[in-house]
């Protein structure tokens, strides 16, 4: 799964990338840099309307429009890529509600012994990524609209199988503009796109403990630190 990310970069230079990647000039304010994105919050995400790329914001936690209650959200953070066209709660946006989620590197614990590792997981670059995305709309008893979005995954590359057994899906460059096509609704073609990034433009290392807690939203949580010394320091 992916439970956590980060985006490191600063406001100007996401506005930048904006421009640049999806030629979005309107920018809100958004609050960056992150270091440590958990369920629940409003996350960057980026859709195209069928005329033009739109950035906002979306809870991450996909709540299906027939849902009884919004709390589902948190069960509902990831979904396989594999079965993405089984699932009735993904039936409609997988079609006419397909997103990218931006990130700079996702968190995942690796099992060592009676241990986990939390380990930071980026591209060898360094540079932000799109995160196959679908969003959706849930309307709340009294009418308002709560805008969703959970993020993909699919099975480990060759990095990510010592650490954990699935892996985001991130697109490159050629797949976002197929993921973001809202006129593509091809099974085969999106089924494509929704596959591992090549490991060898990856990389990771072990950052502390305290990415464990969400409310740890600083700079150290980014910071690599010795798999040595790393239980006395941050425990």
């Amino acid at each position: 799964m992916c439970g956590r990310f980060t985006i490191t970069v600063s406001y100007e230079e996401l506005v930048h990338h904006l421009k640049d990647y999806y030629e979005i000039d309107d920018v809100s304010l958004f609050d960056v840099p992150r270091y440590n994105v958990a369920p629940g919050q409003n996350i960057i995400s980026v859709l195209n309307d069928g005329k033009k790329n739109r950035v906002g914001m979306l809870k991450w936690g996909f709540v299906p429009p027939y849902a009884k209650d919004e709390k589902i959200g948190f069960s509902m953070i990831n979904a396989k890529a594999e079965t993405i066209f089984e699932k009735q709660a993904f039936k409609d946006s997988i079609l006419t509600k397909r997103c990218v989620v931006l990130a700079d590197s996702f968190y995942e614990w690796k099992k060592e012994d009676n241990r986990k590792t939390p380990m930071r997981i980026l591209l060898k670059d360094q540079k932000v990524f799109p995160i196959a995305g679908l969003w959706t709309t849930y309307k709340k008893e009294d009418g308002t609209k709560l805008h969703t979005v959970t993020l993909l995954t699919t099975s480990p590359n060759d990095l990510m199988k010592s650490i954990h057994d699935r892996m985001p899906v991130i697109l490159n460059k050629a797949n976002e503009k197929i993921w973001l096509n809202p006129t593509i609704k091809n099974e085969t073609i999106l089924q494509s796109v929704l596959k591992p990034y090549p490991s060898e433009f990856m990389m990771a290392y072990p950052v502390s403990s305290l990415v464990n807690n969400s409310k740890n939203e600083l700079p150290d949580c980014i910071i690599e630190v010795s798999t040595e010394n790393k239980q006395d320091l941050f425990n």
